[in-house]
């Protein structure tokens, strides 16, 4: 079985003469232990283009130390990593399934192979605090790295270098900062590299990696963003948000000067965004399933509205399969938030109107989709065909099917895109007012979310005006995502009345929520109805 643990470290760049400051004075560390020494054979695994390099996740079999086994590392966030560790076994060449399962949606149907080794002779220091607890662990690392060959034929190239690394262990950041004041005022400096084995394969990602940096097109999933099926209740706060606020100043420092630039860089942007959701329903992270399907969702959204610049021969058949992805998605993460919003609509009614065990049935329900739900994805995410759009999507990435307007300016493309994009929303909602039809609001939704994602790449291009759109669609879709929701919860809330009745209990208070919810639903669409004439405005400028 696998073992997780978060790492928080900081890395220092040393030369070989320097000397290990005593660090017993630093600010909350009252002392230090004697240096331990441990010898650290590492072999790395990667594919030969290094796609789990490029994702910043390292696969590694690990001997001697403390730590010995098989660690998969995932990509930094809020300044930690999350280490998934599972033991040795027989395997030594040969990664295990068990353990390369998590990173499957990066490497997919590629081989993996040992591209590096490392051996690293480490002096650990233990800090300890004034209650005898250790709060950081000081490494200090003589390191000989080897790149293998990445051809036959080609040399191994061997480098070597000392370095310094922090980590916390019952610590906080302030005593990480105050012990790396203490190696900076030493000597030591901030390593320009993420991990020793970036310093190794650094000759070797430039060349590999297309999309270095991954340019921004500021079209990142947030993590706030309404699910089909799931509006305001099912937000959910999450790390993305930053990244997305990141990718946004990175696209205005740099706006393409052709449309085929910014639908290159949207691309890259989003497909990158859904091998970071893939990761997050296989390591199961929370919100990881929602994530999924909003980046199959905005990358259907851009191959639609981008169609004068990409050739929809190349295209439709992916918005097809984004769209069967997305599907198999959605039944788990509408049920999981109208179980979430029914639970606390029951917390808040008077205890005289609840009656029966209500909020013991909704628990059990929700526990049961919960676990159903994740096992549901994580077969999903395994079987070829999904595999097979993964590596479509990356063939797509590296060689988009640009027609002979990809090459015009960005800026009158994308008003005319966006236009088109307005258009289909109007005609929308023009359908829907007066309309008995429910479905027709939903329809409505459905054309705002595409426009929202459509603008979303624009805004590199347009600037304050495509970003106000932007804004002003996230609160249609928050309100019709209200909508939305109480058609889910009303299901439940009949079928789950029902079987409170067949075991002879009482389902009036699941009438009474199906009621709520109704007029929930109602009150939703009145609200719609008032944003909609200050929305026509921001359409109009936006366009242009």
């Amino acid at each position: 079985m696998a073992r997780e643990q978060l790492e928080i470290e900081r890395k220092f760049d040393v030369e070989e003469a320097f000397v290990l400051p005593d660090l017993s004075g630093v600010p909350g560390v009252s002392s230090a232990g004697e240096p331990v020494e441990h010898t650290l054979e590492a072999i790395y695994h990667d594919t030969a283009d290094l796609r789990l390099a490029r994702a910043k996740v390292t696969l590694r079999r690990r001997t001697g130390g403390t730590d010995a086994g098989w660690h998969v590392k995932l990509p930094a966030a809020a300044g930690a990593r999350r280490e998934l560790h599972s033991p040795l076994g027989r395997a030594r060449k040969t990664v295990p399934t068990a353990v390369l399962a998590p990173a499957l949606g990066i490497v997919r149907h590629a081989p993996v192979t040992q591209v590096a080794g490392l051996r690293t002779r480490r002096l650990v220091t233990e800090l300890y605090g004034e209650d005898g607890r250790v709060l950081a662990e000081v490494a200090d690392d003589h390191v000989t790295g080897t790149a293998f060959p990445a051809e036959p034929g080609e040399a191994a190239v061997v480098s070597s270098w000392r370095e310094v690394e922090v980590e916390l262990v019952d610590g906080d950041e302030q005593v990480l900062s105050a012990v790396g004041e203490a190696l900076v005022a030493a000597g030591a400096q901030p390593s320009p590299s993420a991990s020793k084995l970036i310093r190794v394969l650094g000759n070797r990602l430039p060349a590999v990696d297309p999309a270095a940096g991954r340019p921004a097109a500021a079209v990142a999933p947030e993590p706030h963003e309404a699910a089909d099926g799931s509006g305001g209740e099912g937000r959910r706060s999450g790390k993305g948000g930053k990244k997305a606020r990141r990718r946004h100043a990175a696209a205005r420092a740099a706006a393409p000067s052709t449309a085929a630039d910014l639908v290159r860089a949207a691309l890259a942007d989003l497909v990158a965004g859904l091998q970071d959701a893939d990761l997050m329903v296989r390591t199961d992270t929370p919100d990881g399933i929602h994530q999924v399907r909003v980046s199959c969702r905005r990358l259907r959204s851009v191959l639609a509205a981008f169609r004068p610049v990409l050739d929809r021969e190349r295209t439709d058949p992916l918005r097809a399969e984004l769209q069967w992805a997305g599907g198999e998605l959605s039944g788990s993460r509408d049920a999981e938030v109208a179980l979430g919003h029914l639970r606390e609509l029951v917390a808040a009614q008077p205890p005289e109107l609840v009656l029966g065990p209500v909020a013991a049935r909704l628990q059990q329900e929700e526990l049961r989709d919960g676990l159903a739900s994740g096992d549901e994805a994580r077969t999903l995410l395994g079987t070829r065909r999904y595999l097979d759009l993964l590596d479509a999507l990356a063939d797509l990435v590296a060689d988009p099917p640009f027609t002979e307007r990809a090459a015009q300016p960005a800026a009158p493309v994308v008003r005319a895109v966006l236009a088109r994009t307005v258009t289909r929303l109007t005609n929308a909602v023009d359908l829907a007012d007066g309309a008995v039809d429910p479905e027709a609001l939903h329809g409505v939704r459905k054309a705002a979310k595409r426009l929202r994602y459509t603008a979303d790449v624009a805004v590199p291009v347009l600037g304050d005006p495509a970003r106000d759109l932007v804004d002003g669609l996230k609160d249609v879709q928050e309100v019709l995502g209200r909508r939305q929701d109480t058609f889910v919860t009303r299901e439940l809330c009949t079928r789950l009345g029902a079987q409170s009745f067949a075991a002879g209990g009482n389902p009036w208070t699941f009438g009474r929520l199906h009621g709520l919810e109704q007029s929930r639903g109602e009150q939703a669409a009145r609200e719609f109805w008032t944003q909609w004439p200050r929305l026509r405005p921001v359409l109009r400028a936006a366009t242009r």
